[in-house]
Formats: structure tokens, sequence, C-alpha cells
């Protein structure tokens, strides 16, 4: 006999947010007492009346603070881009509202008083106020044209490999269209970006739906960004053979089928849970690169061979994160499991959901020290140094050099 036990889920991301149906409907939430912890719904198997255990997903503060950190960054980046969409690269306060709505307005009206040094006022007594760029900020906002001509080649590499990775090497793209701000995609890029190169794509209409078709399939693409850091490691030899790896006792293990693990502070595995971490861990799998049409879906294999490309899919985005719902809307193309919050809640020591935010959001642990992204495209390199304008300083993920970014 199978019955639902409660598992604390404090203030979680909406489940409904990723399934047509909810398959814990009904089930009421329980606060929980650990402000570091949330319970989360599970079935557990019947123990003769004995309370079954909560089963615990621990937070992680510092990748919860990301979000929080993006806020006012993410506006100031949108209000230069409404701006610079200007003809006159200016916009009139009056017409704040058609671009942003009623309630958005006043959050960016804080904005442009709190940040002088970006923004500038004008207007009289003759002409209605407005918004400009200051000059620095003006100076600094010209090196965007750089910044997006290095992201090319980046952006055509990271197309490819998206295309590679679905079962039919074809997404619509309107699926496209819905991460295209986490993979760093001009919002033209269906006109600027595509016709320039017809050796790798092309668009049809399959079904009904315009999609973006691969032309050209290239093995040399087809390493994932775990197999690149293995390599980088010392996992493979010069030779691409293994090499002897060693196992720790967190979960981390230097083998070539391994991921790497990052718990929760709050998080102790025990020893019955760290012997099946060890020979998940161990277990050879397809690569997320192969057709998963070839694979049962029962198979542990084909299951390891899942979480990769959820892997696979977080490292294509530039700050290897996306909702809860972008990662769901590619289930088709690339035959994601139907309880898919609950693949990546099995797996926390890989990824990490946190409901801070408007949505609920599915981070890459590894590619985060702490609050601070490991490794920037340049794009991303551009925005730091653009909202760097406001003041704060902090350490540069990149160079590890202190520079003026974040805020206060």
């Amino acid at each position: 006999m199978q019955r639902r036990s409660m598992i604390s889920l404090r203030q979680f991301c909406r489940y409904d947010s990723m399934h047509k149906k909810d398959p814990f409907d009904g089930v009421s939430s329980i606060p929980c007492q650990n402000s570091g912890s949330m319970w989360i719904p599970v079935k557990q198997k019947s123990s003769g009346g004995r309370r079954p255990k909560k089963k615990i997903y621990h937070r992680d503060y510092e990748l919860d603070r990301v979000m929080d950190l993006q806020k006012k960054p993410s506006l100031i980046l949108q209000l230069k881009s409404i701006i610079q969409s200007q003809k006159q690269q200016c916009l009139l306060l009056r017409d704040l509202e058609k671009e942003v709505g009623f309630v958005q307005k006043w959050n960016f009206m804080a904005v442009i008083e709190k940040y002088p040094s970006i923004f500038r006022v004008g207007g009289g007594s003759r002409e209605p106020p407005f918004v400009t760029l200051t000059q620095k900020a003006e100076k600094i906002a010209s090196e965007e044209a750089e910044a997006r001509r290095l992201m090319e080649p980046i952006l055509v590499k990271n197309l490819r490999k998206l295309l590679m990775l679905s079962i039919d090497c074809r997404v619509p793209l309107e699926r496209i269209e819905f991460i295209g701000h986490e993979l760093g995609l001009p919002q033209d890029f269906k006109t600027s970006l595509i016709p320039k190169y017809p050796d790798f794509f092309s668009v049809k209409v399959v079904n009904g739906k315009a999609c973006l078709n691969l032309e050209n399939w290239d093995s040399s693409l087809a390493v994932t960004a775990r197999e690149e850091r293995l390599a980088d490691e010392g996992v493979y030899d010069s030779n691409g053979k293994r090499k002897k790896v060693r196992i720790t006792k967190d979960g981390n293990y230097l083998g070539p089928f391994a991921f790497k693990m990052s718990f929760a502070a709050g998080f102790r595995p025990n020893n019955s849970y760290l012997e099946h971490l060890e020979s998940w861990q161990k277990m050879e799998f397809p690569s997320p690169y192969l057709n998963a049409r070839r694979f049962e879906v029962a198979d542990p294999k084909a299951r390891k061979r899942v979480v990769a490309v959820l892997h696979e899919l977080l490292s294509l985005t530039m700050e290897k994160r996306m909702t809860s719902a972008q990662l769901d809307a590619f289930h088709s193309e690339y035959l994601l499991p139907s309880r898919l919050l609950l693949c990546l809640i099995k797996h926390h020591g890989i990824f990490y959901i946190t409901n801070k935010g408007a949505r609920s959001t599915v981070f890459l642990k590894e590619a985060y020290d702490g609050s601070i992204l490991r490794d920037k495209c340049p794009l991303l390199l551009f925005n730091s140094r653009f909202v760097a304008l406001s003041g704060r300083k902090e350490i540069d993920s990149c160079s590890g050099i202190p520079s003026s970014y974040g805020f206060s």
C-alpha cells in the first residue's frame, strides 16, 4: 500500500507552473519551523502505522541571494534598453507607464531617482520631463556593440548544441524566444542572426509551427560542459584514456561519469546515502547528444542521461539558470521526465531550486562560487560594467579583482 506523506515545503515554487496536473493535489502544506529548510511532498511506503521521517529540502542562502541581487541590475538594464530604443535616445516620463505598466512604473521611477550617475532627468516649464543616460553612462553603453560582436560566435555554437540535444535536431522558434534572454540572444535574432548562417540553420514549418532546424551535425560540438570540466581536472590523460580516480566522502568523484556535487550546509548524508550516490556516480550512461528515443525510460542509465541533458541545457545559458517553466517548455524536444520537479529535487547536489523572485528558478550549482557566477560571457561582463555605475564594490567572478559592481 502506498500512502501520501507530507514533506515540508516552505514558500516553494508552484508545482503547477511545471505540470498541467499536480499529483499532490489536495495535500496541504505545513509551515516549516526551520528557516533553513523546506518540506517537500513525496510518496513513501507505509511502515505499519509508524510515522515516516520527514524529508527536508535545504536552502542555499547564497543562491537565494543571487535572485535578490539581480533585481535592481535588471531594472537598470531594462531602462537603459528602453531609452536607447527611442529615436532621440530619451524617454518622456509620461510615456514610462506605456512601456512598463502602471505598477512597474514606480519601481523604475525609484531607480531613476536613486542613480543620478546613470540616469539624468531633464525638462522644464515649457517641455515635459524626460529621462536620458548621463554622459558617462552613454560612453559605457557604446561598448555594448563590441560585446554583442564577441557574443555572436558563442551564440551560434550554443544554438547548434541546443538543436543537437533535441530528438529531431529542431526546436520551435517560440521555445527559443522563450529562453532568448537567458541565452543572450538579441531580440531580433530571427532576422539578424539566423539568416547569416545558412550552413548551420534553417527555418521550417512543422505541424503548423516555425522551427529552427539544424543543417549540419558537428561531432566536435557533441561534448558536454561536464566532460570539458573533467578533462580540465585531469580525469582523462592527454591520449583521452581514463586515469585512476579518487573517491571522497562528500559525494564528489573524479570518475569519467561523475557529476560535481555541492550539498547545502545543513545537509548531512549518511553512509547508506553516500554508498548509493557512489554507485550512481560510477554508473556509465549514454551521451545527452545521442537521440533519446534509443533508450528505455525505465533504464537507470537513461535516467542518469536525463540529468546530463538538464545539466547541459543549463550550461548553455549565460547565467547557468532557467525558470522551472522554461525547462519544462522543452519537455517534448528532449523527452524530459513527466515529474521534472521531483527529478531536480532528487539531484539537489547538482541543481538548486529557489522560489525567490516572481518565478521559481533552477540553478546549476557548480557554476557558482557562493553567490558569484564563476565565468562570465562578454555580454555579462558588459552588463556588470554598466551597472557598476551604481557604486558598490564586489569581487568580479572572472578576475578575482575588486571592481565597482552591484548595488548598495
